[in-house]
């Protein structure tokens, strides 16, 4: 059964520091891109970043750009999101996805993703 797994989420003030993880099963991990998204409280779903099956490629929401780094480790069958400089606004539950074929000019599409974790809280707040 496949399954996204994502953790490391947590309240940490302004200016901090997290790193989310997405750990998969039931499937190769490297043939799946793979997105970050997150939904504040009455927002709607936002893209987040997003990686290539190999790694080599990822874009950005430009919210995030210069803070947000997302990296994968396909041995370990996990994703990971490095969230620095984080501000109130970055306040959500994030969520990983994953899908097979994607035209990577898409990949912040939520409709796009075929397989979602249950999502990880992130607060920043003093």
């Amino acid at each position: 059964q496949l399954q996204l797994v994502e953790s490391g989420g947590g309240l940490v003030q302004p200016g901090g520091s997290l790193r989310l993880s997405c750990a998969t099963s039931g499937f190769t991990l490297d043939y799946y891109a793979i997105g970050w998204f997150r939904q504040a409280p009455g927002k709607e779903r936002e893209g987040v970043s997003c990686i290539s099956k190999s790694g080599d490629v990822t874009n950005y929401a430009d919210s995030v750009k210069g803070r947000f780094t997302i990296s994968r480790d396909n041995a370990k069958n996990t994703v990971y999101l490095q969230m620095n400089t984080l501000k109130p606004e970055d306040t959500a539950i994030y969520y990983c996805a994953a899908v097979r074929h994607l035209f990577f000019s898409r990949c912040v599409v939520s409709e796009e993703y075929t397989y979602w974790g249950q999502g990880t809280q992130v607060t920043v707040s003093s």
